[in-house]
């Protein structure tokens, strides 16, 4: 799922915190002048408005998308923006106490002085971090850029992204079409595919967006944009060399000093990107206090039927290829992963882009007994229950997975996929999916979950996801019910 990379919700986690320390320190400075260095926080009032100014501040950076391109803003439209968010605030203020009627008990000096001084704070601080982040701090939050280019050019491409950007990509790799130049490198980035290997390489590896800028003297390369397109990979295009306009969600935008048109599956506000990010933290924060309660009941009898960890770790592959560590109650014999190979023959799922059994002897108590009768155990009660589950909230709570999504594959199903295939890793993996609620353990045929995940993505709104939390909670309660 696309989410503009300007206005990337990673980025918004450091400005949010410091917007709400700004206006806290303003808020309480102001007081200390007026009231002779006490502590504002001891009086009722001025404690409910410390509290209503964090609400509002925050209320606000969502509804008016108050971080907008912020990355690329320059230092007079970052005034501009200041002042907007500090007149609504100011404005939003004065409208709380009237409609207490606190007016008359609540100082107009500090309801002035924190205005003036939180807008000074905040714009600085702003300023100093955009700073930082063009200089590369906190590299391991960019997103991972492939650039599609030709040889001469290459270098200039590269130092204009890398200057004009603000350190919101990574360069991981260069797809130099006009020439084999595999295991070299330009300006220190590594060229790792050619125009016919590049979907390949993509597809197999961790790459969030491509950009394609090549020069006059070459051919665009549209049926490697069609194959990314199909990938469910973000392209940026430059617009120099557009003859055609095909497939999902399309956006004008800049991209260093280029302007591009930028094609993807699906694309997010800024908005709706800290809105699914707040239901993710609030509903991981829920998740794994129940998983807590859940872990002192049957973690003691998962180890004495199955003595070894009693949380099971496994990479998965997640959103546009990034490896993670996903984490479940162990429901599984230590030794499930040997014993898979012995019970390959009787997947369901006969590509092997999946892998299910009618009735699966690694789960912990599960046997056939001489007379062919199926006994099952605690191992088949987590996994029916779906507690096995819940330490994923953790996942969630990490920012490797939401609380909904496509299926989390493993690293050995993605070396099995086809390009299509790929579209599904276009947005972060969750807890329950299209897939879980229209019935995972009938549905054998891979190319329906496929079909699932881009149809979740491709028509994805928060009331979508909530539709989905709720459809998977009935199902589950269902499913118990009839245990």
């Amino acid at each position: 799922m696309y989410r503009k990379k300007s206005e990337g919700w990673f980025k918004h986690y450091d400005f949010v915190l410091f917007d709400l320390i700004c206006i806290q320190l303003a808020f309480t400075v102001s007081y200390m002048i007026r009231h002779d260095g006490t502590i504002p926080y001891g009086n009722p009032l001025y404690r409910n408005m410390a509290l209503f100014l964090g609400l509002v501040d925050i209320i606000f950076i969502i509804l008016f998308e108050g971080y907008k391109d912020i990355l690329k803003r320059g230092y007079y439209l970052e005034f501009i923006a200041v002042i907007k968010q500090v007149m609504l605030i100011e404005l939003f203020s004065v409208f709380y106490l009237f409609t207490l009627q606190k007016g008359d008990d609540y100082s107009r000096i500090v309801l002035y002085l924190t205005g003036i001084i939180y807008g000074v704070f905040t714009y600085i601080v702003r300023i100093i971090w955009k700073r930082c982040l063009k200089k590369g701090i906190r590299k391991f939050d960019r997103c991972s850029l492939i650039l599609v280019t030709t040889s001469d050019i290459a270098s200039k491409v590269i130092k204009n992204i890398t200057k004009e950007e603000y350190g919101v990509y990574d360069i991981t790799g260069l797809v130099i079409i006009d020439c084999d130049m595999r295991g070299q490198e330009i300006e220190g980035i590594p060229v790792i595919a050619t125009e016919s290997t590049a979907s390949d390489y993509i597809c197999q590896n961790w790459v969030d967006e491509v950009f394609v800028k090549v020069s006059s003297e070459n051919k665009h390369p549209e049926n490697l944009v069609e194959e990314l397109l199909k990938m469910g990979v973000v392209v940026h295009v430059h617009l120099a060399k557009i003859s055609y306009a095909r497939g999902g969600k399309q956006l004008i935008e800049k991209m260093g000093d280029y302007t591009v048109l930028t094609t993807s599956i699906n694309y997010t506000t800024a908005r709706q990107a800290i809105l699914k990010r707040s239901l993710d933290i609030i509903g991981g924060i829920v998740g794994c206090i129940v998983a807590g309660i859940i872990f002192v009941f049957i973690g003691p009898i998962i180890y004495i039927s199955s003595p070894g960890p009693i949380i099971f770790t496994q990479t998965r592959v997640g959103k546009n290829g990034k490896k993670f560590k996903m984490y479940k109650f162990r429901s599984m014999y230590l030794d499930a992963e040997e014993r898979k190979k012995e019970l390959m023959a009787q997947n369901r799922v006969k590509d092997g882009r999946m892998f299910k059994v009618d009735f699966d002897t690694r789960v912990i108590g599960n046997r056939i007994l001489p007379d062919g009768t199926k006994k099952t155990g605690i191992g088949n009660f987590i996994r029916v229950a779906s507690l096995d589950e819940f330490p994923q909230f953790f996942n969630v709570l990490k920012g490797d997975m939401s609380l909904v999504g496509t299926r989390p594959p493993t690293v050995e199903e993605v070396e099995k996929y086809n390009l299509h295939h790929r579209a599904r890793l276009s947005t972060k993996p969750g807890i329950t999916g299209m897939w879980q609620i229209s019935g995972r353990s009938d549905i054998v045929d891979f190319e329906e979950v496929v079909r699932l995940d881009t149809e979740y993505i491709e028509n994805w709104s928060i009331g979508l996801d909530l539709k989905i939390l709720f459809k998977t909670v009935g199902a589950v309660l269902k499913k118990k019910g009839s245990m």
